[in-house]
Order: C-alpha cells, then sequence, then structure tokens
C-alpha cells in the first residue's frame, strides 16, 4: 500500500482522537480553548479575492457547497461538497511534514432511496490540498471546486465543482449574477450569548447544471445550490453540544438561512438571515425564529429529528419540512446528518438540513 494511504489513514486517526477526546466540549471539539489562534471580532472588513481563500491562523474553516437538483425525468437529487481547514496547534505555519493545517473533504450523493458519502484528508503544504486565490481554486486530491469566471469578475459568480468516489461522482456548473450574502451583522455570525462567532458569508443564488454518476449510470441534472464560507477559533461555547441548520430556496425566489444551536445548561441559540429575491439582506434575531421537530426517524442507532416545523412570523413563513431520505447519514470521522429537504405551508420550496452532534 502507499505512503499516501497510510498518510491518510494516521491523518484521519487523528481527527477522530481530537474529536473524541473534546466530545465534553461541544460537537467535534469546536468549543475547546482558542488561546492561540486568531480571534472573531465584530467590524471586520471583508476583502476578496483574499477572503475566499485560507486564514491559517483561525482554528477551522470551511468551504461548502449543496445543491438541489432534478434531472430529466423529474426526481429529486442533492449534493454536498465540503472542504475543511483545521490548524492543529497555534503557531506559525511550518514547512513539509510539521505543518499543522490538516485538510477534510466530505461529499455526498442523495436521492429518494440512497444516500452515498465520501471522505478524504491531506496534511497542509503538501501540494495535496489547498486553496488558492488567483485565480480561485480548493482542492483536495481530485475533488475541485474552481472558478471559471471572467477576471473582472467575483470568483464566486462561475464555478466548476467535482467530485469522486468509487461508488459516485458530478460534475457541476455553478453561475450567479447576484452578489454575495453576508450572515449576521455584515458577516460577524453571532453563536452564543457569551460571545462566540464566526466570519460567514454565503452565495445562495447558484444555478446548477451538469451530470451526477452512480454506477453506469449517467444523469443530467439542474437545480440551485448554496455555498457557504465559514472560519473560526470557537464558533461554540463548551456546553454547546451540537447544531440545526437550514438553508432554504423558496418558491418565490427569496432565500433563507436558519440555525439552532443546542446547549446543555444554557438555552438554545438561534439565528438566522430573510434574503429577498434581490439579495437584499434582513438578519434574524433569536426572539424572531421559531424551530420545532415534528418527526423523528432512526438514524444510524440514534433518534433524529428529520421533519420540522419553522416560523418565521415577522415574514409570514411557517412551513414544514420534510426529508428527501431520512437516512442521509454522514458515515465519516466525525458523523453527523445532512440531506436535501422539501417544504410546504406558507411557503414552498426545496433546501438543505445539517444535523450535528446527535
Amino acid at each position: 500500500m502507499s505512503v499516501r494511504f497510510f498518510t491518510k489513514v494516521w491523518l484521519l486517526l487523528l481527527l477522530v482522537f481530537a474529536s473524541a477526546s473534546a466530545h465534553a466540549q461541544g460537537f467535534a471539539g469546536l468549543g475547546t480553548n482558542s488561546e492561540g489562534y486568531a480571534q472573531v471580532t465584530p467590524g471586520k472588513l471583508f476583502s476578496f479575492p483574499q477572503d475566499h481563500g485560507p486564514h491559517p491562523d483561525y482554528r477551522i474553516e470551511w468551504w461548502y457547497v449543496t445543491a438541489n437538483l432534478t434531472d430529466v425525468d423529474g426526481n429529486p437529487h442533492g449534493i454536498q461538497w465540503t472542504l475543511f481547514r483545521q490548524t492543529m496547534t497555534p503557531g506559525t505555519e511550518e514547512s513539509g511534514w510539521n505543518n499543522g493545517q490538516v485538510w477534510l473533504g466530505h461529499a455526498a450523493l442523495s436521492s429518494q432511496g440512497r444516500h452515498l458519502s465520501a471522505e478524504t484528508v491531506a496534511r497542509g503544504n503538501t501540494g495535496q490540498a489547498g486553496v488558492t486565490t488567483a485565480p480561485f481554486s480548493a482542492w483536495l486530491d481530485d475533488w475541485s471546486l474552481t472558478s471559471t469566471a471572467p477576471s473582472d469578475a467575483d470568483a464566486f459568480s462561475a464555478l466548476r465543482l467535482t467530485a469522486s468516489d468509487e461508488a459516485f461522482r458530478y460534475d457541476l456548473t455553478l453561475t450567479t449574477p447576484k452578489p454575495l450574502v453576508f450572515q449576521g451583522d455584515a458577516g460577524f455570525s453571532q453563536k452564543s450569548e457569551a460571545g462566540q462567532a464566526s466570519y460567514y458569508y454565503s452565495q445562495p443564488f447558484f444555478e446548477v447544471a451538469g451530470d451526477i454518476t452512480v454506477g453506469d449510470e449517467v444523469l443530467t441534472v439542474t437545480g440551485n445550490a448554496w455555498l457557504d464560507r465559514e472560519w473560526s477559533s470557537q464558533p461554540l461555547t463548551g456546553t454547546q453540544t451540537g447544531w440545526d441548520w437550514f438553508s432554504l430556496h423558496l418558491d418565490g425566489g427569496e432565500k433563507l438561512m436558519l440555525f439552532r444551536l443546542r446547549d446543555e445548561t444554557a438555552g438554545d441559540y438561534f439565528s438566522g438571515t430573510w434574503i429577498g429575491s434581490d439579495g437584499a439582506v434582513t438578519p434574524l434575531g433569536p426572539n424572531s425564529i421559531r424551530m420545532t421537530p415534528l418527526t423523528t426517524a432512526q438514524v444510524a442507532g440514534r433518534e433524529m429529528p428529520i421533519g420540522w416545523r419553522l416560523e418565521v412570523p415577522d415574514k409570514g413563513l411557517d412551513i414544514q419540512t420534510q426529508a428527501l431520505n431520512a437516512d442521509s447519514w454522514m458515515q465519516t470521522s466525525i458523523p453527523y446528518w445532512e440531506g436535501p429537504i422539501g417544504f410546504e405551508g406558507s411557503h414552498a420550496g426545496v433546501g438543505y438540513l445539517e444535523m450535528t452532534g446527535y
């Protein structure tokens, strides 16, 4: 077996051990001490294309894409593509195998009767994974998110997205003429009353076209995609165990992001953003959101809330969500539920739900 194979196994074991040892301090250790890392503070002035790239002084960040797709026969599908960067120790980034950056890739393909997930991992500064800004490209092995935009346009206005595994692969184009959306207070996204936060912006207006492949079956698909960029050094408190996060494409053209951070001792923390079809942003505070689990299912040996009632009274929103596939479990080193959903009620549409820490 290759050196690269053993390296991947070692890095996965390192991540699993770190997650397990920090279990009492929040999901995946994200509530652990952030001393020595750069801190998230209000008032950041974002700069592009630089902020599309990595921020190695911060403990964790990700480039995250979900897409709700339909094939030519009208069947629904969903894909997820994520590149995580995590710094294992604070301080100056070193070269070679002394580099403290770990890159982790997650990919998934979902349909009504099938959910497939894959994971790959790399050490920083080895050429196997990374992110460049000019031109923009994020990659790990042969998985990639690469800008195809003209040099005078935002890099995230046109992207090509690819991932491949033994069981599935996809090759998609994502395009939009609309501007980026800054979550929270101009990109400062608070995660607790204690002040934990991340820098967080999105591009929720992508139109998608391309192919998804399972085995020998190739399906031509179209749909909508949502890209999230987020980085932090301590996004959770020590008693927050995980989150329930929604990204929704409403049939009227509006977009909606909502999340709940579950807390073992304090009250759950809610936040969200209502995004008009023209890109106008309305931040939603904790008292503006109601999220109520309605139905559950046994998934991976645990009870999961796969159907929800979501309410934003100020926007006249009162909907019920349904999972496309209840068994959308990511069988990765840090496992979680992530899959496409539909919804109906005051509004209709599709979206994605992510649930961690269960």
